[in-house]
């Protein structure tokens, strides 16, 4: 029974890798990198860096995760781990304008304690491709509970 489920994986593996023979030769998955400044503090504003990876689907789709820290520089830090689901609304080719919806987890980490929370949002910008593995991606960004966020990423397509 194990050698049958065996040798059915790997007929399923060999069809999907004969599949992509004709397909499109475009870069589909993309990592960035970047600055933004928001509301992750009581007071006044927080500084941090983002990470982003993102898989394009077809259909002007994408999904992917990011991962976000920051730090009011007194005695708040934020880590926002979570998923999203991106639309390029006036593109066919994954760059241009682009609405995301994020979903996933808040942790404060304040006064030696971890305070987790669940983070939703709403963050709008316009990916422009810098030549053909390259892009930078200017961001805005409204949610609960951090309020908002401005940044932009760097980053490359493979």
């Amino acid at each position: 029974m194990k050698r049958a489920c065996i040798l059915c994986l790997l007929f399923c593996l060999a069809v999907g890798l004969f599949a992509q023979e004709g397909a499109e030769t475009s870069k589909k998955v993309s990592i960035g990198v970047g600055p933004e400044w928001n509301m992750n503090s009581r007071e006044n504003f927080a500084m941090g860096g983002v990470l982003g990876f993102t898989v394009d689907l077809p259909n002007s789709f994408a999904v992917g995760l990011t991962a976000a820290y920051s730090n009011n520089f007194s005695g708040i830090q934020v880590i926002e781990p979570s998923a999203l689901f991106r639309w390029y609304f006036l593109s066919e080719n994954h760059t241009g304008l682009f609405v995301q919806a994020d979903a996933g987890a808040y942790l404060v980490l304040e006064d030696g304690e971890l305070k987790p929370m669940f983070s939703a949002g709403l963050r709008g910008g316009i990916r422009l491709p810098l030549g053909d593995k390259f892009f930078v991606e200017p961001f805005g960004r409204v949610g609960y509970p951090f309020a908002f966020g401005v940044g932009a990423l760097v980053g490359i397509k493979f």
